[in-house]
């Protein structure tokens, strides 16, 4: 076979494992041949391509973001469409696609496997919320890299006395905000399925700083204030129509301040959580979900996904991993609360 291969979506650590996994599986077991499509479903729409031998995945596993590149391109946008589709894999003579992204990647490639193209997907959210799998690679390391930040954030707010908010990655859920907050030791934890007030939040804060503590806040970026609509967002739509969310802990630092008279400093870690060296852990984990993939194209398992389940890499059909995302379980969350304030 000749299978397309591309990355779509936000990048995450441990992309470029899958891709390393996939090819020298596929290559090796199976003898399949390769392509890779640049700039996730953009260079499939404009026929970008580029090779993927064993020689181009040499030692990528450790290596950050994907070496296919990645955008949030919506495939039915511009030139693009099923009929478009279907010619790019007739002119690379593609027999299958496999398509590493998360909810939006994925719907997209439900849509297409609908109208008949052959593709295989790879789930990939670093927020850790699609419902089909277990665990996703990218969340691992995005935990380290915010619980190593809030670390410092710490040294910086004991030294000053200051109450130190960190914001981070959670467009719907609060997986990396409770994970990296509960290993930071954050006197509150601000997420999206959660609602909490202000009075609420200055209380756990000034009970911290009463004890002596510089209190540490962990906020989600999709956090909504009791009392607010939605999310707060200042930069407009994504290409999937989702707003581009951040700034939360800036909103709500200054508020803090003003109810409290404890100086209080915003960070937000953005970016810095995707990128970097994969863990130990998302590289095993991408690497299985890559090799995993392979086999599920050698089935003709079209229109589904890999996905871990305990410790077993299973294969789950795409509407498995959009139709409810994975929140966290309020005995979750009032587990962490215990410790808040």
């Amino acid at each position: 076979m000749r299978i397309g291969m591309l990355t779509s979506g936000g990048d995450a650590p441990g992309l470029n494992a899958v891709i390393r996994g996939a090819v020298l599986v596929g290559t090796s077991v199976y003898h399949h041949e390769f392509v890779g499509f640049t700039d996730g479903w953009k260079g499939l729409v404009e026929n970008d391509t580029l090779p993927l031998t064993r020689h181009e995945v040499k030692g990528i596993s450790k290596q950050g973001g994907t070496i296919l590149g990645t955008s949030r391109t919506n495939p039915f946008e511009g030139r693009g469409g099923v009929d478009r589709i279907n010619e790019v894999f007739a002119e690379n003579r593609l027999d299958a696609l496999i398509a590493i992204g998360g909810e939006g990647t994925l719907a997209a490639a439900k849509r297409l496997t609908d109208a008949g193209i052959r593709i295989v997907g790879v789930p990939k959210t670093v927020d850790n919320d699609l419902d089909a799998t277990d665990y996703t690679f990218g969340f691992d390391t995005a935990v380290q890299i915010a619980t190593e930040a809030m670390d410092r954030l710490r040294t910086t707010g004991d030294a000053h006395n200051r109450c130190m908010v960190a914001e981070v990655m959670g467009r719907h859920v609060g997986w990396i905000a409770l994970h990296s907050g509960m290993a930071a030791g954050a006197h509150a934890i601000l997420i999206p399925e959660q609602n909490t007030s202000m009075e609420q939040l200055c209380a756990w804060v000034q009970s911290a700083y009463d004890r002596g503590r510089a209190p540490l806040v962990v906020v989600a970026e999709g956090f909504t204030l009791d009392g607010a609509d939605e999310p707060h967002s200042e930069r407009g739509l994504d290409a999937f129509g989702r707003p581009r969310l951040g700034g939360i802990g800036e909103l709500i630092a200054p508020m803090i301040e003003a109810r409290t008279g404890i100086e209080t400093r915003a960070t937000t870690l953005g970016h810095i959580q995707r990128g970097g060296t994969p863990s130990a852990f998302d590289r095993v984990l991408a690497t299985r979900l890559g090799m995993a993939a392979i086999a599920a194209v050698n089935d003709e398992r079209w229109g589904e996904m890999v996905a871990l389940r305990g410790t077993e890499i299973v294969r789950v059909p795409f509407e498995a991993a959009l139709g409810s995302l994975k929140t966290v379980p309020q005995e979750r969350y009032d587990e962490a609360a215990l410790l808040f304030g």
